[in-house]
């Protein structure tokens, strides 16, 4: 199996690919996690590239996040099953929040070792509106148009919650 999790900020994609991985005993690759090095210091896109390229020989994996300059269609196209995250921004803002309020002083399990949570304006202005943009909003449209027979696309937490359920009772 190999599943993408895709979608705005704060929406819950890492939570989601934690528990995914753990019920389908597959290797998780938050790519928050590969794209920073500690104190929020960014890596190049080449080699964020190849350590993806490196993860996806394996049969099963899940990746989660975005970084649409990192093997993004290659990404979608292998995927067997892509969940994109649409919830709104007010939602996002409120669970990053309550994220911050969580990991405040620590790393969470999902990001790079030195990188302590932070909830600043950047972060929110990204949440609420560059994260939005229109180049984002589309390229997300792209892959539901693309390949709507793997797409689930989850709105609320009411979705995710029945989402989470099926994929308890498939196994």
């Amino acid at each position: 199996m190999k599943i993408a999790i895709i979608g705005y900020s704060g929406s819950g994609k890492s939570t989601l690919a934690n528990f995914l991985g753990q019920h389908y005993n597959c290797e998780v690759l938050h790519l928050d996690k590969i794209h920073f090095t500690s104190n929020w210091q960014e890596r190049t896109v080449d080699e964020m590239t190849d350590d993806i390229s490196t993860f996806m020989l394996q049969s099963d994996w899940i990746i989660e996040g975005n970084y649409s300059a990192c093997l993004y269609e290659e990404r979608m196209r292998e995927a067997d099953c892509i969940v994109y995250f649409n919830f709104n921004r007010v939602n996002c803002l409120y669970r990053a929040f309550r994220r911050y309020l969580t990991y405040r002083g620590k790393t969470r399990p999902s990001m790079a070792e030195g990188c302590n949570e932070k909830f600043d304006f950047a972060f929110v202005k990204w949440i609420l509106l560059d994260g939005r943009s229109q180049k984002n909003v589309t390229k997300f449209k792209v892959v539901v148009k693309k390949y709507p027979d793997k797409t689930i696309v989850l709105k609320n937490q009411k979705q995710l919650n029945n989402y989470m359920k099926k994929v308890k009772k498939l196994l």
